[in-house]
């Protein structure tokens, strides 16, 4: 599949390569999970051959990268009661998902700066975003940010590795799967710490 999508890249004209930075950064938010980090410096790739300007294709990747996130935020502020009462949230008390949902709302400002290098969680981020409503233009701004400077790293890479730029693909692999498990285990050691605190506080 992704050498697929390759190829068909490959034969794209200037504005092709443009529009196809916005969608995959657009969908890796909205359809995870997706190669568009690899895809992305196969871009610069072609940017480095002159198929493209740098300028417009981390322009179209920023704004499909916003775009998503966006996407995703406001799914998660208008359905984000529902989400709540879903059966995925009766899995766990009530009392350590609002707890979470107001750490979020805390700290969750800090989260959306550093959410593009999170690879593999991103759509859950704008997803829980949107459900702790945060101020909207003002995570906007950050997402904005946040997805600038990491696709700007991006095509970068791949303009200077040229040919060479398959050697990243197995370090994002590694990468995406070190953040997801780190914080697969932090909001799992959240969870249990909260379960053992109730039950302790009830036999209290």
């Amino acid at each position: 599949m992704l050498e697929q999508i390759i190829d068909v890249l490959s034969g794209f004209p200037s504005w092709g390569v443009v529009v196809a930075a916005f969608a995959i950064t657009y969908l890796e938010n909205v359809l995870p999970p997706s190669p568009s980090d690899v895809l992305l410096v196969f871009i610069g790739t072609l940017v480095g051959v002159g198929s493209a300007g740098f300028g417009l294709t981390l322009l179209g990747a920023t704004a499909g990268s916003v775009a998503g996130f966006y996407t995703m935020f406001i799914i998660g502020r208008i359905f984000g009661d529902r989400i709540m009462q879903s059966r995925i949230a009766k899995l766990f008390p009530l009392d350590a998902l609002v707890r979470a949902e107001q750490w979020f709302q805390r700290w969750g400002y800090y989260v959306i700066v550093v959410n593009r290098f999170m690879s593999g969680t991103r759509s859950v981020i704008s997803l829980f975003a949107g459900m702790s409503h945060l101020e909207p233009m003002r995570t906007t701004v950050l997402c904005a940010v946040s997805a600038l400077v990491w696709n700007s790293l991006l095509l970068y890479a791949g303009t200077a590795l040229g040919r060479n730029w398959r050697v990243v693909e197995s370090y994002f692999h590694t990468y995406g799967v070190a953040i997801t498990t780190v914080l697969c285990v932090l909001v799992a050691g959240i969870i249990l710490r909260m379960v053992l605190r109730k039950r302790r506080t009830l036999s209290e």
